[in-house]
């Protein structure tokens, strides 16, 4: 299973998504401090939210196979740029939570989503669990297994390690 880094805004959903994840009985919880278990990577929304402590999210992305913005549907602002995933070296997924608020604006936080660089976008409820079995069957999936050559020669094609190679490309004769 792939370990997840969620970073977002404080009260964007990260602690709920985590519960939800591991089927736990929702509960407020303050994250005062970045929880690392077994599959996830919680990190307190004051880290997305001050440039003081914005590296530390880069620093927590090593850790992770993959890296998920956490956006609620009523949020009122956008946290993340236009591009961002340039510091960041795992694929990028985005999170939509609290998709049944009346103040929810979907197709506005989609578009925040698409333009910070995110390859994939769930859409969750955490209370009602809508939307969680996708994402569980896409953190289900095996991250991609390369050997030091393998990812010199995709990172000579300008590919990250998670891109398929170019159709009509394979590996040279030495390195599959």
């Amino acid at each position: 299973m792939k370990k997840i880094f969620l970073m977002g805004r404080s009260e964007a959903g990260k602690t709920s998504l985590t519960q939800a994840l591991k089927g736990e009985e929702l509960h407020y919880i303050k994250t005062q401090y970045t929880n690392s278990n077994d599959d996830t990577i919680d990190s307190p929304g004051e880290y997305a939210e001050s440039k003081r402590f914005s590296v530390g999210l880069a620093c927590f992305s090593f850790e992770a196979d993959v890296v998920a913005i956490v956006q609620a549907a009523d949020e009122p602002f956008n946290l993340f740029g236009a591009s961002c995933r340039s510091f960041i070296l795992r694929p990028l997924i985005g999170i939509i939570t609290k998709i049944d608020s009346p103040y929810a604006n979907i197709p506005m936080v989609k578009q925040w989503l698409i333009n910070a660089g995110c390859e994939r976008i769930f859409m969750v409820n955490n209370v009602t669990r809508e939307g969680i079995d996708e994402l569980m069957e896409y953190l289900q999936e095996d991250p991609p297994s390369l050997t030091l050559e393998q990812a010199k020669f995709k990172q000579s094609l300008g590919l990250n390690e998670w891109d398929p190679l170019p159709e009509g490309v394979t590996y040279p004769e030495g390195i599959r």
